[in-house]
């Protein structure tokens, strides 16, 4: 048998962190419900979301607030919804890094885990061309070596797929490998995907974090090298 060579053991060891983007990452709200204010601006009904209050609804994505939005107006139609979210989508497009900010310490902290040796990737159920394109704008898409988006299997998270195909795209093992998110979806394409979950709680999630049981919860990113270490990765 030939011998393995020390710089593949050392790929071997190697260990892949992927993350989860909006809520995760970054605080992509202010965006998202400017897209969805749009749609409802030009159904006749002015700025029905408030950033403040309906933030996390921003993050389950634009039907839900659509949803949200048309609900308050006491005119919830799943043809309504069907019609706007791609106008939405559109809208979002135009402008999406107006308000989106990375929350404290992420960009520090990514920096010090690349250097380190870990691989790092997204795993995301926003459209991949608006997670590829936001990434760019706000000059953070580099460190990361995979990005998978709703739309690049036939599946999405909480199907475990989108985020095994993030790892290997990245170039890494999904035995060595974990999962950072802030959802129930999150939680559950980990525990799929048999790897270990950590969760965030300083996003904007109106979730109960710490009752999902993940393997590790962090209330800042600065929290999560230990955290890692913690978990042997």
């Amino acid at each position: 048998m030939p011998e393995i060579g020390k710089e593949v053991l050392m790929d071997l060891q190697k260990k892949t962190i992927i993350f989860d983007l909006d809520g995760t990452l970054a605080d992509t709200s202010g965006d998202l419900i400017a897209a969805a204010n749009y749609c409802f601006s030009e159904m006749g009904y002015g700025a029905v979301l408030d950033p403040s209050v309906d933030a996390p609804t921003a993050l389950r994505g634009g039907r839900a607030m659509l949803r949200l939005g048309l609900s308050k107006r006491n005119a919830l139609d799943e043809r309504v919804v069907d019609h706007y979210y791609p106008v939405l989508l559109d809208a979002y497009d135009t402008a999406i890094a107006e308000h989106t900010c990375l929350f404290p310490k992420v960009r520090e902290v990514i920096q010090w885990l690349s250097g380190a040796g870990y691989i790092l990737g997204i795993c995301t159920n926003k459209p991949v061309d608006l997670a590829e394109k936001l990434m760019r704008a706000i000059e953070f898409r580099d460190p990361f070596l995979s990005l998978i988006g709703a739309d690049s299997l036939p599946v999405r998270k909480p199907d475990p797929r989108p985020f095994v195909e993030a790892v290997t795209r990245a170039g890494g093992r999904v035995e060595r490998s974990c999962l950072i998110g802030d959802s129930l979806t999150d939680h559950k394409t980990a525990r799929a995907a048999g790897v270990p979950s950590v969760l965030v709680d300083f996003g904007l999630a109106d979730q109960d974090m710490a009752a999902l049981e993940p393997d590790a919860l962090i209330t800042s990113f600065e929290d999560l090298p230990k955290a890692l270490a913690d978990l042997g990765l």
